[in-house]
C-alpha cells in the first residue's frame, strides 16, 4: 500500500471512532414501598431511565427544576430520556416524602 494510502486510511479509522455515538445506558429506578430505589443515581446525557413503580398506587417522578415530570399508575412502568447535563432532585408528588437525586454527567 502506497503511504498517501495508508495515511488516509488512518485518518478514516480515527475520524470514524471519533463521531460514533457512545452506547446510551438503561438506568432502573424502582418505587416500591413508598421508597424510591436507588436514591442517588448518577447518569449521562443520552441515557434511558425506565422508571418502575411496583406499589398498588400510582406515583411520579417530578423534578424540582421542571426537567421531567413522570406519572406512572400502579404497577406500571415507563421510560425518558435525559437530554442535560446537571444535578436534579425529584420527588412524587402524591407522596412529598419520596425523594430522590439524578447526577446527570455530559
Amino acid at each position: 500500500m502506497r503511504p498517501g494510502r495508508l495515511a488516509a486510511t488512518a485518518l478514516a479509522v480515527v475520524f470514524l471512532s471519533m463521531t460514533l455515538p457512545a452506547h446510551a445506558a438503561t438506568i432502573e429506578i424502582t418505587m416500591e414501598n413508598l421508597v424510591i430505589s436507588p436514591a442517588e443515581v448518577t447518569a449521562k446525557v443520552g441515557d434511558t431511565i425506565s422508571w418502575i413503580n411496583k406499589d398498588v398506587f400510582a406515583h411520579t417522578a417530578t423534578a424540582k427544576n421542571g426537567d421531567f415530570d413522570v406519572t406512572l399508575p400502579e404497577k406500571k412502568s415507563a421510560t425518558s430520556v435525559l437530554k442535560k447535563a446537571g444535578m436534579v432532585e425529584y420527588y412524587c408528588r402524591y407522596h412529598p416524602n419520596m425523594k430522590a437525586t439524578l447526577k446527570v454527567e455530559p
